[in-house]
């Protein structure tokens, strides 16, 4: 577990026998039954932890898998027209998914993407990779992004996590 890991454990009586845990911002739940030991507690909150960590890195590629991904997904879906530069990670984007300049190829994703499903964040770099290609949001911009099998539950996805936010606040891709 990595140190500095917030991690609440709840324990119900209706669960019987499963251990599961999650991400609630910051902070690893742990959802156990009620039952069980503080021994059993302790090693299951290391083993779920353990668990959430390796699953979570699953969706949180480097800068140089993003890239290596975002070059297989251009090869893919635009017959290699849309070749980046560079694909990047930033924590300054607030109100968007992703963002490029056309200039030096160059694509950022906001670092909020990290975590969500992979195909969500394929779905990002196909959007900017698109962008690569023509600069507006047009019927010839999203006949390149409608390329990508998951276009419409990847906008769904994305609408509904800004929909879920606290301040109700949306963002999206450019």
């Amino acid at each position: 577990m990595e140190p500095g890991v917030a991690v609440e454990v709840r324990r119900s009586k209706r669960r019987r026998r499963t251990v599961s845990a999650h991400r609630e911002g910051d902070t690893v739940v742990v959802l156990m039954p009620a039952w069980m030991s503080k021994r059993d507690e302790q090693k299951w909150v290391d083993e779920m932890v353990r668990r959430l960590e390796r699953s979570e890195a699953r969706t949180r590629p480097s800068d140089e898998q993003l890239l290596l991904r975002a070059r297989a997904l251009n090869d893919e879906l635009f017959g290699g027209l849309a070749a980046p530069a560079s694909v990047r990670w930033v924590d300054n984007q607030r109100s968007r998914w992703g963002s490029c300049t056309p200039a030096d190829r160059s694509i950022r994703l906001s670092s909020r993407l990290q975590g969500m499903p992979t195909w969500v964040i394929d779905y990002v770099l196909v959007h900017e990779l698109a962008h690569l290609l023509v600069p507006g949001h047009d019927d010839e911009f999203w006949g390149w992004v409608n390329r990508f099998p998951r276009t419409e539950r990847a906008r769904g996805y994305l609408a509904g996590w800004s929909a879920a936010q606290v301040d109700g606040g949306s963002a999206h891709v450019d």
